[in-house]
């Protein structure tokens, strides 16, 4: 039920490794990155709680949450493709909004299928399985391009983009959809305990606008009810994923202007540079996925709070280390630290938070969790350009070192969040 999410990811790792060195082959300053990555975080936070709130209330032959994820992938995949033969930054950063916003549609239902079709027990080992999908989706995305030049892909498409990423990203549209459609026709779901109850509430309120109508009064109330385990969490993940989207923005371009002493974008070092850094988020990707087995069997003996607050604060003191490198090879050792805070990032909150919200209202706060992800995208999307032009000095690094910092205070804000989920799971597994 969660191969489908090795395709999302791929999508995402991709977009990730290489949007800011498509960005300046087009033209962008570094200055102007912030700005263009906004797409991701405003389409998240429109997207997913609206998505989560509807595959609440449907019911079809495809069941409750894959009509979502299929459409998404359709979307998706048509982007991805078209990507990289964007001939200016415009039809990029157009492309870049239709994409994250297909993503989004395919990727919030995930969260709530899997505590669907999990009871409290599985649930941590359902979200860890997600991690394992992910690294290897995004270890393939992000090393593709070093692949594909290490068997003698060379030149530019008319457009500045290198071959090597532009045939990565169709490999990638391919890999969505067929992905996501292995999980959408050989998994199934549970229908609604009540259905008759179902239908009744559905009849209220017919037809696409009356679900539309529903659901935008549910957002707001959902909202205002949030569980006090829930309200914990979300300061948590707002500087967790301040730091990690400081990463993305700008981890490429410190490998090129930092490691690889890059003279300027039009460089064929700049062009190996990104490769080497899509190398390094590799890197990151395969510990993910190897340590996610560990997780669970770690998170029972000491606590997922405990775990949780560990791991971030290894990938922020490994962010904050780039400062200190200047060799390539050294350089991908900084991402151990930030694999293993990327495992418990994808599986630990959303672990904790689904024992802490009503059944009934998974997928909706499934998106609004999503909320405290993309808010601190989008003020650093929108406030980052003076920073980094006046402050920084459009020095890419000291932005990720930035991400650094913020992933510690996450780290230490761990400790004020009450998980009611472990007393269940110690009390199922005693029962056992």
């Amino acid at each position: 039920m969660n191969f489908g999410f090795l395709g999302i990811q791929f999508g995402w790792g991709l977009q990730l490794a290489n949007m800011s060195a498509i960005y300046t082959k087009l033209g962008a300053d570094p200055e102007h990155i912030p700005i263009l990555w906004l797409a991701g975080p405003v389409t998240g936070l429109l997207v997913q709680p609206i998505i989560g709130a509807m595959s609440d209330r449907t019911w079809c032959k495809l069941g409750r949450r894959r009509p979502y994820f299929l459409v998404g992938a359709i979307l998706a995949s048509i982007a991805l493709f078209l990507m990289p033969d964007s001939s200016a930054l415009w039809l990029a950063a157009t492309l870049l909004w239709i994409l994250d916003a297909s993503i989004n549609i395919s990727m919030e239902p995930f969260r709530a299928f899997v505590a669907d079709k999990l009871n409290a027990e599985q649930r941590t080992t359902g979200f860890i399985m997600q991690s394992f999908f992910i690294g290897i989706g995004a270890t393939m995305a992000n090393a593709l391009p070093l692949i594909f030049r290490n068997f003698g892909v060379t030149g530019l498409a008319a457009n500045g983009v290198p071959l090597t990423v532009q045939y990565s990203f169709k490999i990638g549209a391919a890999m969505f959809l067929l992905c996501v459609l292995w999980t959408v026709f050989l998994s199934n779901e549970y229908p609604p305990e009540d259905m008759e109850a179902f239908e009744k509430h559905r009849a209220q309120n017919p037809g696409a606008l009356g679900l539309l109508k529903e659901v935008f009064q549910e957002i707001p109330q959902a909202v205002r009810e949030m569980p006090k385990t829930m309200k914990q969490l979300a300061v948590v993940q707002i500087f967790t994923w301040l730091g990690l989207f400081c990463m993305w923005m700008f981890f490429g371009l410190t490998t090129a202007y930092h490691v690889f002493k890059a003279p300027g974008p039009s460089s064929e070092i700049f062009d190996k540079a990104t490769e080497w850094a899509g190398w390094c988020f590799a890197v990151y990707s395969i510990v993910c996925f190897i340590v996610a087995f560990m997780l669970p069997k770690l998170a029972k003996r000491f606590s997922r709070k405990l775990i949780h607050g560990v791991a971030l604060a290894l990938g922020g003191l490994s962010l904050l280390s780039v400062y200190f490198i200047q060799d390539p090879n050294t350089l991908q050792f900084t991402m151990i630290g930030v694999g293993i805070a990327w495992a418990s990032i994808l599986a630990m909150p959303y672990a904790i938070l689904s024992a802490a919200i009503p059944p009934e209202r998974t997928g909706v706060y499934m998106g609004v969790f999503n909320f405290f992800i993309v808010i601190p995208e989008i003020l650093a999307s929108v406030t980052f350009q003076p920073l980094v032009k006046h402050v920084f000095h459009n020095n890419p690094l000291y932005v990720v070192m930035l991400g650094g910092a913020s992933l510690i205070v996450a780290a230490l804000l761990v400790s004020r969040v009450e998980d009611s989920g472990e007393v269940v799971e110690s009390a199922g597994s005693a029962g056992h």
